[in-house]
């Protein structure tokens, strides 16, 4: 319509500029001559305030695209609808399994959470299926890398979550006795023992991150009782000793000095072209360094569950903790480069 009206004036001013032009033809010889109007300046002009009047017409902002919001869920922000875009409209047609962030992915315990030095804490992520199986009890959230803060390292999915729906997923973890910052990431895994996430591709984890600050729980100023004597120290006893030599995708228990017994606490892979070994099962392991650590040095460490690299280690010690909760050290005797064969030695102490 403004294109419409602005031609009208445009029509109105060449008639104008028309008329004055055959008026001045006209006009008797002794008249005082007009100035000479320039047609060329008047569309000049015209296509002047044409312009200004088209910057004048109002953008049309772009439509926001839909987000798919659960029900009962607060009404996302247009920030949150533009950051929680599924990759569903990205995605391969036909990906089975596909997982997009729920509206809030942290459904407790967000990133930054103070806790205590060993609280119990239960994590609940809300993931969305945007592929196209079903999920069901065949399907599991597993810790993939980082902190696993002493959860179960694969949680079986319960009920069904079909395409297009939303679920919940719950894990119980615990905060390390020891203050800091941690982070642990996890993934879906699904039937085939395929794991996969959320992104553009399927393949980004989910983490969870806290900070560990204060006293440990349950602890305060301890009571001193004087009594008559010399002060005894318990003796630890000895759950597992002695040696043992691992090949790559060897599992080793180190409660009983076994490999591949079924109820392992590390495995030795390699990654990235390393030799790694990799706590499972809650185990937790930190280099101790050359000297022989002592029961109270390894109790000391802040250990934790990420793989150990161990290619430049050999002649040290790591101190670790066990999936039976019990602490103790493997020396790291010797590495073969050629087969990659691994000759350690361990200690485990039982705890009286």
């Amino acid at each position: 319509m403004k294109f419409f009206h602005l031609t009208r004036k445009f029509r109105l001013l060449i008639f104008v500029i028309g008329t004055l032009s055959f008026a001045a033809c006209n006009m008797p010889a002794r008249a005082t001559p007009s100035p000479t109007l320039n047609v060329t300046q008047a569309y000049q002009t015209v296509e002047a305030r044409l312009t200004e009047a088209i910057s004048r017409t109002p953008s049309i902002s772009p439509t926001l695209p839909n987000v798919t919001q659960t029900a009962g869920s607060p009404s996302p922000s247009p920030t949150q609808a533009l950051q929680t875009m599924t990759p569903a409209n990205t995605q391969a047609p036909g990906s089975c399994d596909w997982a997009s962030p729920g509206i809030p992915i942290d459904v407790t315990i967000p990133d930054d959470t103070i806790l205590s030095p060993g609280e119990i804490f239960t994590k609940t992520w809300r993931l969305e299926n945007v592929g196209t199986c079903t999920w069901n009890s065949d399907y599991a959230l597993v810790w993939f890398s980082g902190e696993q803060l002493d959860a179960d390292p694969a949680v079986p999915l319960s009920g069904n979550t079909a395409p297009g729906e939303t679920v919940d997923l719950s894990v119980e973890m615990t905060a390390p006795q020891t203050q800091g910052t941690y982070q642990g990431w996890w993934k879906l895994r699904n039937p085939a023992g395929e794991l996969f996430g959320i992104g553009p591709n399927s393949d980004s984890g989910f983490w969870v991150r806290i900070i560990v600050e204060g006293q440990p729980l349950g602890t305060g100023t301890p009571t001193v009782t004087e009594t008559s004597g010399p002060t005894l120290t318990p003796t630890m006893g000895t759950q597992a000793s002695g040696s043992a030599t691992l090949q790559l995708l060897d599992l080793y228990d180190l409660d009983q000095n076994e490999i591949n017994n079924g109820n392992e606490d590390l495995t030795y892979e390699e990654i990235d072209l390393k030799h790694n070994l990799v706590p499972i099962e809650n185990t937790v392991m930190a280099v101790a360094g050359a000297n022989q650590p002592n029961f109270a040095t390894c109790q000391g460490m802040n250990l934790g569950s990420t793989p150990i690299t161990i290619d430049n280690l050999v002649g040290n010690y790591i101190c670790y903790r066990t999936n039976m909760s019990l602490p103790g050290w493997l020396y790291i005797n010797a590495l073969d480069p050629e087969n990659g064969n691994l000759n350690v030695e361990i200690h485990t102490w039982l705890i009286p």
